[in-house]
């Protein structure tokens, strides 16, 4: 008789069957260009990044010069995680269940999230809005996505798939996730 942490969650199967896999990314911008940057800001954003997705990010170096921005070939420019199997399911877990209700004022996720493809892609300003993270700890801010890739490669599919595992999509452009609509009240002044 297996004892995995598998079959202690029952949507684990689900959420594998509906999901191939979870990608998350952080671009580091402007904070490559300050002093002490492999040493000190590179490491605290690598070792918050591990925390959030539950294994080591990959550096993403710059893959041609820029003068525009500061960038030269081969400069890292971003960190990326890509999860599978179980990280996959329990990132997902926490990402519905605690991450999305921190982040301040969330109405749901906007059904222009989702591309063609069916990938929906979510951002976050800052990683503070993860249990992981430290405030007292975590030094340097950096804003953060996650793209969802669905195994339907259709986006009306993938609106189904996402609506049957619980992400709190808003229901069309004007309506919050919750059903109501997104409108203030009349006033005197407006009739």
């Amino acid at each position: 008789m297996a004892t995995s942490k598998t079959q202690s969650n029952p949507r684990a199967r689900e959420i594998r069957d509906t999901v191939e896999k979870i990608v998350v990314n952080a671009g580091v911008g402007r904070a490559s260009q300050l002093p002490h940057f492999n040493d000190k800001v590179l490491a605290d954003i690598k070792r918050d990044l591990a925390a959030i997705s539950g294994q080591t990010a990959e550096t993403r170096p710059a893959k041609k010069s820029i003068a525009g921005f500061k960038i030269r070939e081969g400069q890292i420019v971003g960190l990326r995680a890509t999860l599978r199997d179980r990280k996959m399911v329990d990132f997902f877990e926490r990402l519905i269940t605690i991450v999305m209700p921190r982040v301040h004022d969330f109405r749901g996720i906007a059904l222009s999230s989702i591309d063609n493809g069916g990938t929906l892609n979510i951002g976050f300003r800052e990683q503070m809005v993860f249990p992981e993270i430290n405030p007292e700890e975590s030094t340097f801010s950096f804003p953060l996505g996650v793209n969802i890739v669905p195994r339907a490669k259709d986006r009306a599919r993938a609106l189904v798939a996402y609506r049957k595992l619980g992400v709190p999509l808003k229901t069309d452009a004007g309506t919050e996730a919750t059903g109501k609509k997104g409108r203030r009240k009349k006033t005197k002044r407006d009739q």
